[in-house]
Formats: C-alpha cells, structure tokens, sequence
C-alpha cells in the first residue's frame, strides 16, 4: 500500500449515501458539503453589520484624551532606549517639517488613534503606514517590486490605524510640497477610495490570486496612476543602481594587508571597536538559524570583512544598527544590515482598542515575520539575532532600493500617489485579514472615503500644532537638536 493510499482512510469517511464527508482539520476552514456560502453569515454580510454598530461616517472624529502628552515629552519618551549622542539628530529630522515630525512620532499617533473608532477586524498592520514607507526593492531574480517597506512598528492590530497614518501623512507630504488643500484633501480621499475599490477586488478574486497580486505596472493602470509614470521610471532607473556594490565601492578602502573595510564618515556611519565588531560578527551564526536551509549554500560563499555602525531613517535614528561587508572569492560584496528592532511604538495602545498583543518572544522575529506577512515578496536573506542581549533584524542593504519623496510631487501627482499607495495598502492588509470582511465593511459608495479625508486633514492640523511645539522647545534650548544631519 501507497503513503497516499494509507492516509486517504483518514481523510475521509464515506457515508451510507456514498458522499465523502471531510473532517475538520485544524488551520483550514470546515466544507459543509454544500457550495461556497454567498448567504448571510459570510464574511462579507458580517463586515456589512459591523457598520450599525461603527458608522463609516464616525471615521472623521478626532478626539484627544486628557493625557495626551505634549509633543516635547512624546519625543523625550520615544528616545528612552536610544544611543543618547544620535537622539539630536532625530530631533533633528522630525523638526524639518511636520509631515518629517509626523514620520517620527507613530507612538504618539497611536495614542490618539486609541480615541476613535474601530471595527474590530485586526490585521497584521504596518504600524508606520506613513505616505514615505512605500517604495521599491529588488526580488531575487533582479526585477523591482512596490510595496510597503518599513515594518519596525508592525504588530496585529486594527486596519483603519494604518489607513488614517497613511491619509494624514498625505494631506501632510502635499502642504510640504506647497500643494491648495483642496489637493492635500482629494489625496487622502483617493487613498482611502482606492483601498476600498481594491478590497473589494481581492474579495472577488480567487483567493491564490488576491494572495499572489503583486505591485507592477498593472497597478498604475488599476489605480488610475498615470501621472506617476515618469516618476516611477526615474525612480527605477536609480534603484537599480542603489546595490551593496555601489555602497561599498564609497563607503569602503583597500587596508595594507588587502582588505576592504569601511571609511568612516561622521556621523553617518562610524567604524567600531575590534570587540563590538567581533560581537555583531559573532551573531550572524544565530542569523543563519533562522533562514531557510537552502540559503545556507549561499552566505556560505561569502567572507565576513568589516563591520561598521551607520545611522539611518528618521523614526529610527538612535536605535543601534550596523552594516557588515561580506566579500565572494571575487571581492564582490555583498552588505547585511543588522539594525536594533525595539518593542513596536504601537504596543502600549493596543489594548485600550481592543487588541491582544501577545508576547513578541524576540523583536527581530516579530519585524520579519510582520514583514513576511505583509509583502508579497520579500528579502530572501530576512533574519534575526541578538547581540549584546539586545533583538536585531539583519537583511539585505541597498537591496536596490527606491523611493519617491511624497513631499515633492507636484500637485497632479499627489491623488495618482495617494491612490497607489492606498491600493498597496489594501493588498497587504489582505493577507492575513479576509478581504471579504473589510470589503462589506469599506462597502460600494464614499461614505469612508469622505470621513477619512476629514480626520486626515484635522490630524494634519494637529501635527503642525505638535511641530510647532517641538521648534519652539528647540529654540529655547530646551531640546537638543542637530538640524540638517
């Protein structure tokens, strides 16, 4: 008898009418026997009746709670853990307008997105869904794929948090870029339509189909992106070149003995200790341990060379991240980035809405597998390790790498974005929430689109309020600042 032959019996029961019954197996859905259920009760009917008890029409409040802190101590707060010299330069970068302020302030976010209301439908979310975490990366077979691209803050959690960080970080980018409001707003309402309109599309497809969609030119032609074209290309053609070689070849020199190495450059990136070093070094073995065993053949054709400590992003300065060379029997290189992952910003406030957030285990793990759950195509070098008893992630640097700057688009192009990025949204969202529920919930007509837009644009408001406050602190010499780093 067959393997196949001897687990078919356990499978199946056969009834006196001759019809297989199918038990329930634990991680898939039970079939009743009956055909798909279009009728009440299905996922999409459920979503629908969650509107009486949370109108979409309630998605344009914004209410701030009595212990909402100041922005002067939300960004104190969010600096504790930090490597205190670097902590003037986040200052910095978030006091360079208030969409940079917006990037660099997901806690306090979260803490005013705890006041206004949810369905209950939870997805593994961004976290950061701000309008600049969007961007392109190279697959493993060269081509470049759109997508979120930031997942530090990720954790399972309401949908509608990162859809309204994505729509007020909009309404933001447009003002910085000098863009009527009228513009700013249409932006966060076309963001907001096209994750509804392609919620709706996944629910519809096929579900290996919803789950495979992926970022391409089609999804211009879906939302309507045409102006963005030429932007994209451009940004395209240079994130073919943003490569681990290009990076060496300026960040590295030949020493005596014939070894690369990096040069310092202060206070970007910074060469380390022979100890700290050898320690970062030391934890790509534990790396390797959580990568897929088919991996393994390749880092294994790969010599570790230097390691050196590089500052980078805005919400991120401060946290402890490291670039290490690693070099073929060619001396082509090949850079990891092996960056500090802290507890998600979001963690404190998801309980005041109704979410559980189980124990991360280790916050290296909790970024990947977020990440993982999120994209449709991701780092195949992705890991974890833990250095000095503090969690890392580790991948790939200057995977070819490409972003547009949603702070500089002209005014026709802004809507093109905010609907590109909205779909993108959906699409990740879809992956571990069905697309079936937030569909009946999101619905046909604007209804969500127009509240959305209101609370973005009253958010917008509210971060230059906060923005305000920080440069005001800063002149007075109460907060360190590096400005322009």
């Amino acid at each position: 008898m067959s393997d196949v032959e001897a687990v078919i019996p356990v499978l199946r029961a056969v009834s006196d009418d001759g019809q297989i019954r199918i038990p329930e197996v634990p991680g898939f859905r039970h079939h009743n026997g009956r055909g798909p259920s279009r009728t009440a009760g299905s996922p999409k009917s459920d979503g629908k009746a969650l509107r009486d008890r949370v109108p979409r029409s309630s998605h344009d409040s914004l209410v701030l709670s009595a212990d909402r802190p100041d922005a002067v101590r939300a960004v104190e707060e969010s600096n504790h853990g930090r490597v205190p010299e670097l902590t003037p330069i986040r200052v910095g970068r978030m006091a360079a307008s208030p969409f940079a302020f917006l990037r660099g302030a997901a806690g306090l976010m979260a803490h005013d997105l705890v006041g206004t209301p949810v369905t209950g439908i939870g997805a593994q979310i961004c976290g950061d869904a701000h309008a600049a975490n969007f961007g392109l990366y190279g697959d493993a077979r060269g081509g470049l794929v759109i997508d979120l691209n930031d997942f530090d803050e990720t954790v399972a959690g309401p949908w509608e948090w990162d859809l309204k960080r994505l729509a007020a970080s909009l309404v933001l980018a447009g003002r910085a870029a000098g863009a009527d409001e009228d513009t700013c707003r249409a932006a966060a309402y076309d963001a907001v339509g096209a994750y509804r309109r392609t919620m709706r599309l996944l629910a519809k497809l096929p579900v290996l189909d919803a789950w495979n969609a992926i970022a391409d030119e089609e999804l211009v032609s879906h939302t309507d992106a045409r102006d963005l074209l030429g932007t994209l290309e451009r940004v395209s053609a240079k994130a073919r070149n943003n490569t681990s070689a290009r990076f060496a070849a300026k960040a590295t020199e030949q020493s005596a003995d014939g070894h690369r190495r990096f040069v310092d450059a202060a206070p970007v990136l910074r060469r380390v200790p022979d100890a700290e070093a050898a320690a970062v070094a030391a934890s790509l073995g534990s790396y390797l341990e959580t990568l897929s065993e088919d991996r393994l053949p390749l880092l294994a054709r790969y010599a570790i060379h230097d390691v050196a400590f590089r500052v980078v992003g805005t919400g991120s300065v401060g946290t402890r991240s490291y670039v290490v060379l690693l070099l073929d029997h060619r001396g082509e290189p090949l850079v990891l980035q092996v960056k500090e992952a802290r507890a998600s910003a979001l963690l404190p406030h998801l309980a005041k809405a109704g979410f559980h957030a189980p124990d991360a285990g280790h916050e290296g793990r909790r970024v990947v597998l977020g990440q993982k759950r999120m994209q449709v195509v991701s780092d195949i070098l992705l890991g974890w390790t833990t250095v000095d008893d503090r969690p890392y992630q580790v991948r790939q640097f200057r995977n070819r790498k490409g972003s547009v700057d949603p702070a500089a688009l002209a005014a026709d192009q802004l809507d093109d974005y905010g609907r590109m990025t909205g779909a993108l949204l959906a699409r990740a969202h879809a992956h571990s929430a069905d697309p079936r529920l937030i569909a009946g919930y999101c619905g046909k007509n604007e209804e969500l689109d127009e509240a959305v837009a209101g609370f973005a644009v009253l958010y917008a408001d509210r971060t230059e309020s906060d923005h305000a406050t920080l440069l005001a602190a800063i002149r007075d010499g109460r907060v360190a600042a590096e400005l322009g780093v």
